[in-house]
């Protein structure tokens, strides 16, 4: 027997402690963003953009307890990322336009005319960087309300939700998915051809001449084992009689749970709500 204070060897490991959003049913962590993120990309201006790149974030930290790569890249990349991406579309934006444009983003019209910066007879005025601000937000929030479910599904249990809770044929979602599993499969078999032709002393080296000299070594071979990967499965899927049948007896169940429409519901409420109260806040 340990010892007080002492780890027991016999002891099944810990399971890692994950947030409320991995137990809900993948469709419903689609459910809920989707129509809010369409509705988003016809949005014009900072305030709703922003407020929902917070709500998806706040979403993330508390429902899916994310490390702390992830919680760095979200709260530091991502800031920097919308900074220099609202400078990016900025430049392209017609200096009158965006005089036009400032108030949709939140500006005075007698404030639109600041100049940030200059080349020569171009001056990047504060009206352009917030036009392109407001793009740059759309985008961050579209991809932070989409990690949601980016980050705490994994592809089988989307098939299995696909299959079981929409009736997607299984012939489709299985076959789908037999076909992602050819990603991590290829970059495993490439490494093996370039180790091999290391080893053969054909490395071509580096340099951008170089890398296309390795990408078409490497692609005839990768061709090849790819479709011997495909006849072996397509073989063990014909032995096991897959298809054969209308319905298919599954070892994992997906289910839709009460709280999986309480969470589309609310969702979809919150969401409303700051369409609604967000614009009326910034206005004050």
């Amino acid at each position: 027997m340990p010892g007080p204070g002492a780890a027991d060897p016999f002891a099944p490991p810990t399971a890692p402690r994950r947030g409320f959003l991995h137990g809900l049913n993948p469709l419903a962590k689609l459910a809920g963003p989707v129509p809010v993120m369409v509705a988003l990309v016809f949005t014009r201006g900072i305030p709703v953009p922003l407020a929902f790149t917070v709500l998806g974030l706040a979403l993330l930290v508390v429902g899916a307890r994310l490390g702390g790569r992830w919680i760095a890249i979200l709260f530091v990349g991502l800031p920097v990322a919308v900074a220099l991406l609202g400078v990016s579309f900025g430049i392209w934006v017609d200096p009158a336009a965006a005089g036009d444009a400032a108030p949709a983003v939140g500006l005075a019209a007698e404030a639109s005319d600041v100049v940030l910066f200059s080349v020569g007879d171009w001056s990047f005025t504060l009206a352009m960087y917030l036009v392109g601000l407001a793009t740059a937000l759309r985008i961050a929030a579209l991809i932070v309300l989409s990690l949601a479910s980016g980050l705490t599904t994994t592809g089988p249990e989307l098939v299995r939700a696909l299959v079981q809770n929409l009736r997607v044929p299984y012939r489709i979602g299985y076959t789908a998915l037999a076909a992602l599993r050819f990603v991590p499969r290829f970059g495993h078999e490439l490494e093996v051809i370039r180790a091999a032709h290391r080893v053969r002393g054909t490395d071509p080296g580096r340099g951008p001449i170089a890398a296309i000299r390795r990408t078409t070594a490497t692609a005839v071979p990768l061709l090849a084992g790819a479709i011997r990967h495909a006849e072996r499965v397509a073989l063990a899927m014909d032995a096991r009689a897959f298809g054969a049948h209308p319905t298919r007896t599954e070892r994992t169940l997906s289910r839709w749970r009460v709280r999986d429409t309480v969470f589309v519901i609310a969702y979809w409420v919150v969401a409303a709500a700051m369409f609604v109260v967000v614009p009326i806040v910034f206005e004050r």
